[in-house]
């Protein structure tokens, strides 16, 4: 297929298939009047690259995650190993950002617990000597 109808059932724009062909990606064959002609296996190939991406995966990480051209299909045990360090790596991200907001929900209820008449510069040097834990 050409690169206007994989673009019409992907739902990505030309240019990002074409730079994933660029990254090697996926594959397409050039016909002799220089049109890309693309397989039929690209759309789920583009399906799996938009979805890892959304996962938070890499390029490099999903150039990993794909069946090599050369192979006969997946290989098992590297992308259950990939999927499950990104599920990890997840995690720890949940964590600190948890921690981030306990951290900013604090700084809100010290500025929010402003003493009646206090003025707002005020109150500020005192959230932030709270902060600097003094």
């Amino acid at each position: 297929m050409k690169i206007g109808e994989l673009a019409s059932r992907t739902g990505l724009a030309a240019s990002r298939i074409r730079f994933y062909e660029a990254s090697g990606l996926i594959g397409a064959q050039r016909q002799a009047n220089g049109y890309r002609r693309y397989p039929e296996q690209a759309v789920q190939t583009l399906g799996i690259i938009s979805c890892a991406q959304q996962a938070g995966f890499s390029l490099e990480e999903i150039r990993h995650l794909l069946p090599d051209a050369n192979a006969a299909g997946w290989a098992h045990d590297q992308l259950l190993g990939s999927l499950q360090r990104k599920v990890s790596e997840i995690e720890v991200m949940q964590q600190r950002l948890a921690q981030n907001k306990a951290q900013l929900l604090g700084i809100i209820a010290s500025i929010e617990s402003k003493p009646e008449g206090m003025a707002c510069a005020e109150n500020a040097e005192r959230v932030m000597a709270q902060l600097r834990g003094a």
